[in-house]
C-alpha cells in the first residue's frame, strides 16, 4: 500500500487538496509567486490557469533504469513551466503551451489508465504549477484503485512549503539541479534564486523519501534521483554541484549526469550555447562527479562531439 492511502483514509490528503486550490487564488505554489489568481483564469509565469493542461499519457521507456524498468513508467507531461529555459528540448509544451485542458477527474483516469497498461510507477513531468490539481486527482485515482508509486519529474525550483504538502504522497523525486550560479539561472531560466532555492528544495525532497531504494527487480519504490544536465562553457556549474550534492545529500545519492544537450529554440542564436558539449567540456563533469565520490547513478555517454563548427 502505498503512503498516500493512509493518507486519504485519515481525511489528511483531502485537506491538503483545499490548502493548495487556497494558494491558487493568490497563486505562490512556485518560487515566482505570481499572486495571480488562477481560480478566475488568471494566469502568471507558467502560463497555466484553473483546470490541468497536459501534453501526453503514455508509457515512457527512456528513463533512468529505475524509473522505466521493463514496462516503462507511465509518464504524464504537463503544459507550460514554472521556467523559462533557453534551450528547452520540450519548448513547444513548456514554452508555447500547447497541450490539452482537461478535468482532474479526467487527469485521474489518465493514471488509471496507465496502471492498468502495466506502468511501474506515475510520473508526473513538469508538475509544480499544477501541484494541487495533481493532489485532487490522486485522491480520486485511491477511490478507483490507483496503487503505484508517484514520481515528481521536475526542474527543481520549488519552495519548501509548497513540497510538504506532497509529503507521504510522492514517493520518488526526480529533480533537476540545473545551476550553481545566478547570474546563469536567470539569463538561461529565468529563475532568480534558483541556485538556493534548489538546494533547499532537494534537501526538503531528501527529508521526505531518502535514498534511493529499489525492489528485487531494480524497480524504484521510493528515494531521490538526481539529474544534471551538463551545458556549454561549464554554466551549470557542474563542478560545485556535485561537491554540494556529496556533501550535503551524501556520496550515496543517485546521479543522472547527462550529455544530451542540443541547442533548442533560442538557445540556437545564443553565443556559446549555440552548440552541443565538446567532449572536455563533458570530461570535466565526469571529473567532478568521480572527485566528488558520487558513485550511486548513470553517466550517460557523449558519442559525439559536437563542439564549435
Amino acid at each position: 500500500m502505498q503512503p498516500y492511502h493512509t493518507l486519504c483514509q485519515s481525511g489528511e490528503l483531502l485537506e491538503r487538496i483545499r490548502a493548495g486550490y487556497r494558494r491558487l487564488a493568490a497563486c505562490d505554489l512556485c518560487p515566482h509567486r505570481c499572486g495571480v489568481n488562477r481560480i478566475k483564469g488568471e494566469q502568471g509565469r507558467c502560463r497555466s490557469g484553473f483546470r490541468p493542461r497536459i501534453a501526453s499519457a503514455n508509457l515512457h521507456r527512456g528513463e533512468e533504469p529505475p524509473i522505466s524498468g521493463s514496462a516503462g513508467s507511465g509518464t504524464i507531461f504537463f503544459s507550460g513551466c514554472t521556467l523559462q529555459c533557453v534551450f528547452c528540448q520540450n519548448f513547444p509544451i513548456s514554452q508555447q503551451n500547447n497541450g490539452e485542458t482537461i478535468s482532474t477527474a479526467a487527469l485521474a483516469g489518465k493514471m488509471l489508465q496507465l496502471q492498468k497498461r502495466g506502468a511501474h510507477n506515475i510520473n508526473l513531468v513538469t508538475p509544480t504549477h499544477w501541484l494541487p490539481q495533481i493532489l485532487a486527482a490522486v485522491w480520486l485515482a485511491v477511490r478507483q484503485g490507483l496503487h503505484l508509486p508517484l514520481v515528481w519529474n521536475s526542474s527543481g525550483y520549488e519552495t519548501v512549503d509548497a513540497l510538504q504538502l506532497l509529503d507521504g504522497v510522492v514517493s520518488i523525486y526526480l529533480p533537476d539541479m540545473k545551476y550553481s550560479y545566478e547570474a546563469q539561472a536567470q539569463e538561461l531560466s529565468g529563475a532568480p534564486g534558483y541556485p538556493a532555492i534548489n538546494r533547499l528544495a532537494v534537501q526538503e525532497m531528501l527529508r521526505q523519501v531518502g535514498q534511493l531504494q529499489v525492489d528485487a527487480e531494480g524497480i524504484a519504490t521510493q528515494g531521490l534521483i538526481i539529474r544534471h544536465l551538463v551545458l556549454p562553457e561549464g554554466r551549470a556549474g557542474s563542478a560545485a554541484t556535485l561537491p554540494w550534492i556529496a556533501d550535503q545529500l551524501g556520496q550515496e545519492t543517485h546521479i543522472a549526469l547527462m550529455s544530451q544537450y542540443f541547442p533548442a529554440d533560442r538557445a540556437m542564436s545564443m553565443p556559446g550555447m549555440h552548440r552541443g558539449l565538446t567532449h572536455a567540456e563533458y570530461d570535466a563533469a565526469v571529473e567532478a562527479l568521480e572527485t566528488a565520490g558520487l558513485e550511486n547513478g548513470w553517466v550517460q555517454e557523449l558519442e559525439q562531439e559536437r563542439g564549435t563548427v
